[in-house]
C-alpha cells in the first residue's frame, strides 16, 4: 500500500503526490461538494452546520507547481493508493492531537489507536462506525422516523387492493383466504430497518456494546420499532434506501443517518479498498473540531451559539438587521467577554479576525475579548490594546480599558504515547480555562 501524509493548510510541492497520484488526480481542484456526491464523507454536514468549512472549499486546490490542502483532516483513498491529512498541531510522528478532538467533542471510545501502522482502511471504517451513535442521537431527537409503506396480507380480512398473481399462487385450492395488500403509516419502514441492521452489525464488533452504550436510549428506540427486523433482509433493505433517499426536509438528520448506514453496511465485508469506487474516504473539519472542543472546556462560563445550525443567532441593529454568530459569548453580564475560536497560528489571526471580535464587542458593550488558538509552539498569549485618537491630530494613545489577548491552548508535543499525550493536555486545559 501507497500512503503519504501532509498536514492541513499546507503547502507541498506536485511531485512530492507522486505515490498517491491516483487519489490526488479524483480530489485535486473539485470542491467538498462534489466529493460528497463522490462517495467521500464530510463531518460536519458541510452546508447545515459548518462555519468555517463550506461546500466550496476544497481539499487540495492547485497553486502553479504546488498543492494547497485545505481546513479538514482525515483519510482519503483510490485502489492501493492512501492520502492521510493530519492537524497541523501535531508536530509529533503520529496525530495525537486529531485523535484528542475526535474523543471529546464526539465520544469516540478512546480504546482504538488511530495513529498505529494498522491497515488504513480498517481506521477510516472504525471512524464510520464512531460517527453512527452521534448521528443516531441527532436524529432520534425528533422521534422514530414513520411513513407510509406497503405490506402484504393474506387472510380473510380484505382491507386493500387484491393481488391476483399472488392469491392464485398461494390460495389454490381456495381456502379461505384472500392476497392482497395494504398502504400503511408505519414505524417499521426501509428507513428504520437500515438503521436496525447497522445496530446489530456493530454490536458484533469487540467493542460494539460499548460504543452503542453511549446511545442506549436510542438504540432501544429502533429496536421497539423494527420488530419485522430479518437479518437475511439486509440486501433487499439497502437497495431500497439507495433507491429512497430521505428527501423532507424536517427529517434531514435521519438523511445523513441513512447515508452513513448505507455507507457501513455496503463496506462491511470488504471495506474500502475492494469496493467498486474510484475515491473514498472520511474528512473532518479542523475548525468546527477545534470550536466544540473549546466549547467543552469553557461552556460552563460562555454562551456558544451554534453557527448555520441557527441556535444563539443575535443581531446586530433593531428590526432584525444584521445576523451575527459569536463563537462565545460571556455568561456574566456586567461584564461582558467575547471569545473566539480560531483553528490557527497566532502569527495568523489578523486584520479580519481583529474587525469581527471588535464588532461584536461594540455590540455586546464588551470591554475584553480572546482569541482561542492551538498553541503548538509555545507562543503564549499575547495581549492587545484598542488604540484611542488620530494619526492626523497625532494623539494615538493606546486604551487601558479595552483589550483583546491570544489565548493559547498549549498542544503537547514529543509524546512517549497517546496516554503521556492525554496527561499532558489535561494539564494544558486546566491552566488555559483558569485563565479567562
Amino acid at each position: 500500500m501507497k500512503q503519504l501524509k501532509i498536514k492541513d493548510n499546507q503547502y507541498k510541492l506536485k511531485e512530492e503526490f507522486f505515490e498517491v497520484k491516483s487519489v490526488v488526480d479524483r480530489v485535486a481542484d473539485k470542491t467538498l461538494e462534489q466529493l460528497e456526491r463522490e462517495g467521500i464523507f464530510v463531518f460536519p454536514d458541510i452546508i447545515k452546520e459548518a462555519e468555517d468549512i463550506t461546500k466550496d472549499q476544497m481539499i487540495l486546490q492547485s497553486y502553479n507547481d504546488m498543492y494547497c490542502s485545505g481546513n479538514v483532516m482525515g483519510f482519503l483513498g483510490s485502489g492501493d493508493e492512501r492520502l492521510v491529512i493530519e492537524s497541523r498541531f501535531s508536530l509529533g510522528e503520529n496525530d495525537y492531537f486529531f485523535q484528542y478532538l475526535l474523543e471529546k467533542v464526539l465520544d469516540f471510545p478512546n480504546f482504538i489507536n488511530l495513529n498505529t501502522n494498522a491497515n488504513q482502511d480498517d481506521r477510516m471504517f472504525n471512524l464510520l462506525l464512531f460517527l453512527f451513535p452521534h448521528y443516531l442521537k441527532s436524529a432520534a431527537r425528533k422521534g422514530a422516523y414513520k411513513t407510509y409503506i406497503r405490506n402484504e396480507y393474506n387472510d380473510g380480512n380484505v382491507r386493500g387492493t387484491i393481488d391476483v398473481a399472488r392469491h392464485i399462487k398461494k390460495n389454490i385450492p381456495f381456502v379461505g383466504n384472500i392476497a392482497y395488500s395494504q398502504r400503511e403509516y408505519s414505524f417499521d419502514n426501509y428507513l428504520m430497518e437500515l438503521i436496525r441492521h447497522t445496530i446489530e452489525f456493530i454490536k458484533c464488533k469487540p467493542y460494539g456494546y460499548k460504543l452503542l452504550n453511549t446511545a442506549k436510549d436510542e438504540v432501544k428506540l429502533i429496536v421497539d420499532s423494527t420488530p419485522e427486523y430479518h437479518v437475511a433482509d439486509i440486501r433487499s433493505i439497502i437497495e431500497a434506501n439507495k433507491k429512497k433517499t430521505l428527501r423532507h426536509a424536517y427529517y434531514h438528520e435521519y438523511r445523513d443517518l441513512q447515508r452513513l448506514c448505507i455507507l457501513i453496511l455496503q463496506n462491511q465485508k470488504h471495506q474500502f479498498g475492494f469496493v467498486n469506487r474510484k475515491v473514498y474516504g472520511i474528512l473532518f473539519d479542523g475548525a468546527w473540531l477545534w470550536e466544540e472542543y473549546v466549547n467543552t472546556l469553557i461552556g460552563d462560563i460562555f454562551y456558544h451559539p451554534m453557527n448555520k445550525a441557527g441556535a444563539g443567532a443575535q443581531r446586530l441593529f433593531a428590526g432584525g438587521i444584521g445576523l451575527i454568530y459569536p463563537d462565545f459569548i460571556g455568561r456574566d453580564s456586567e461584564n461582558r467577554i467575547i471569545a473566539d475560536a480560531k483553528y490557527k497560528p497566532i502569527d495568523n489571526i489578523g486584520n479580519k479576525d481583529y474587525l469581527q471580535v471588535l464588532a461584536y464587542m461594540f455590540r455586546f458593550d464588551a470591554k475584553k475579548a480572546y482569541y482561542l488558538y492551538p498553541d503548538a509552539k509555545e507562543s503564549g498569549d499575547f495581549l492587545l490594546m484598542l488604540n484611542s485618537g488620530s494619526t492626523y491630530e497625532k494623539n494615538v494613545l493606546a486604551r487601558e480599558d479595552i483589550s483583546i489577548t491570544k489565548h493559547g491552548l498549549k498542544i503537547p508535543s514529543d509524546c512517549a504515547n497517546y496516554n503521556d499525550f492525554v496527561e499532558q493536555i489535561k494539564i494544558s486545559e486546566r491552566t488555559f480555562s483558569s485563565s479567562l
